[in-house]
């Protein structure tokens, strides 16, 4: 019984101290650590152990697929840098694929200093980025190419501005050819979508 209340105690010191180290600085995250192994029976859970903390910065998605057109990951890093945003690469692909199309712009991103996550995506392409999304309020707008799927469909019109919870913008590439662009002027919805 004894270690079970020693047990009891010890999850319940980790779940009141869990958040602490959330926007501390090193100094503070250790007097609140040191207060909590004295108050404790045992010794808190290891910092190895806890999860890393996000970042509550806002943030740009960027949707990739099969390929990374140059004007898609400039637009991106200007426009993270110019709004102080970081960054999340939303892609249904794999992750070495999604690394081998990342890696020639991880220089130029780290260079801009933007934090780039990479998310990994499962299902099919709309409802997986609605799920994701919504549950991500700091996501500012989506960013896509006008080649691929998601960017052709906002600028034919097949797909309904509001299908997604966030922006769309839709960046213009050298493959997407001027007259996609023509299109995509006359069918701007200003309220939700826009072409880069």
């Amino acid at each position: 019984m004894k270690k079970l209340t020693r047990t009891v105690k010890k999850m319940l010191d980790a779940m009141a101290y869990a958040d602490a180290g959330e926007n501390m600085t090193l100094r503070d995250k250790s007097a609140v650590l040191s207060k909590a192994s004295a108050d404790s029976v045992e010794a808190p859970v290891t910092a190895s152990r806890t999860k890393p903390t996000r970042s509550k910065a806002r943030r740009v998605a960027l949707y990739l697929g099969s390929e990374l057109p140059p004007e898609a990951i400039e637009y991106v890093i200007q426009t993270c840098v110019r709004l102080k945003h970081e960054l999340t690469v939303l892609t249904f692909g794999s992750e070495k694929a999604a690394n081998n199309l990342l890696q020639p712009h991880a220089a130029a991103l780290q260079a801009a200093g933007i934090d780039m996550q990479l998310v990994m995506l499962k299902g099919e392409p709309l409802p997986g980025l609605n799920r994701y999304l919504r549950g991500h309020s700091e996501i500012a707008f989506l960013a896509c190419k006008d080649s691929g799927y998601l960017g052709r469909s906002y600028l034919t019109g097949i797909q309904r501005k509001d299908a997604l919870p966030v922006p769309v913008v839709v960046v213009a590439t050298q493959e997407g050819s001027a007259a996609a662009q023509a299109q995509s002027t006359a069918k701007q919805d200003p309220n939700n979508t826009s072409v880069a």
